[in-house]
C-alpha cells in the first residue's frame, strides 16, 4: 500500500522572491500542503483499497468515495492536488507572457493578455474568504476564468486546469497582509507559461 506523499518543490523556497517570500513558501509547502497530504492518508487508511487510485482519480469520482470519508477526501485531496499543480505553474524564471497555442486562445477569448490578466485578478479579489482562482479549459474546450471556495477543484467537474492561484490568506498574508490584490498582481512575475502551455495543448 503506497501512501500519498508530499511532492518536492521544483525550485528552492526562496527562488520566487521578491514576489513570494521564502517564509511564505516554507510554511505553505512544508506545513500547509504537508497537512493536507497527511490528513488525506488518514482518511484513505479507513478504505485502503482506495490507495490504488491517484488523488486526481479520487476527486474526479467523489460520488464513488465512501460517505464516511468523502468530505475529508474532497477537502484534503483537493488541498493536495491543488497545491501540487500550483507549485508546477510557478517558476523562478517565470513571468512574461503566454506562448504558443495558449497565447492565441487567450487573445481570442479575452481580447488581449492585459484584459485576461485583469479579469483573472478581479476574479481572485472577488472570491469571498478562502479559495482559488483558475484558468481552465472547460469540458467543451473553451477557456474560462473561474474561482472556487476552500479546496474545491474544477477537475471534480471534468475541466482541465491550465493555471491557478491560491487566495487563501496563508498564501500571501505574511508578506502582503490584507492586500490580496497586490499579491495577485505580483504573482504574474512567477507564472510558468511553459507549464501552462503544456497543460493547454495536452
Amino acid at each position: 500500500m503506497e501512501k500519498y506523499i508530499l511532492p518536492e518543490l521544483p525550485y528552492g523556497h526562496k527562488d520566487l522572491e521578491p514576489y513570494i517570500s521564502e517564509e511564505i513558501m516554507t510554511f505553505h509547502h512544508n506545513k500547509h500542503h504537508a497537512a493536507y497530504v497527511n490528513n488525506l492518508n488518514v482518511a484513505v487508511e479507513k478504505h485502503p483499497e482506495l490507495f490504488q487510485k491517484t488523488p486526481e482519480q479520487l476527486l474526479m469520482n467523489l460520488s464513488e468515495i465512501p460517505e464516511d470519508i468523502r468530505i475529508a477526501v474532497k477537502n484534503n485531496g483537493g488541498g493536495h492536488v491543488n497545491h501540487s499543480m500550483f507549485w508546477m505553474t510557478m517558476s523562478k524564471n517565470g513571468g512574461g507572457e503566454p506562448i504558443g497555442e495558449l497565447a492565441k486562445e487567450i487573445n481570442k477569448t479575452f481580447g488581449s493578455f492585459e484584459d485576461f490578466k485583469q479579469k483573472f485578478v478581479d476574479e481572485g479579489i472577488k472570491r469571498f474568504g478562502s479559495g482559488w482562482v483558475w484558468l481552465i479549459k472547460s469540458k467543451s474546450g473553451e477557456l474560462q476564468i473561474v474561482s472556487t471556495a476552500n479546496q474545491d477543484t474544477p477537475i471534480s467537474d471534468g475541466h482541465t486546469v491550465i493555471l491557478l492561484n491560491d487566495v487563501w490568506e496563508h498564501a500571501y498574508y505574511l508578506q502582503y497582509k490584507n492586500l490580496r490584490a497586490d499579491y495577485l498582481r505580483a504573482w504574474w512575475n512567477v507564472v510558468n507559461w511553459q507549464e501552462a502551455e503544456k497543460r493547454f495543448t495536452e
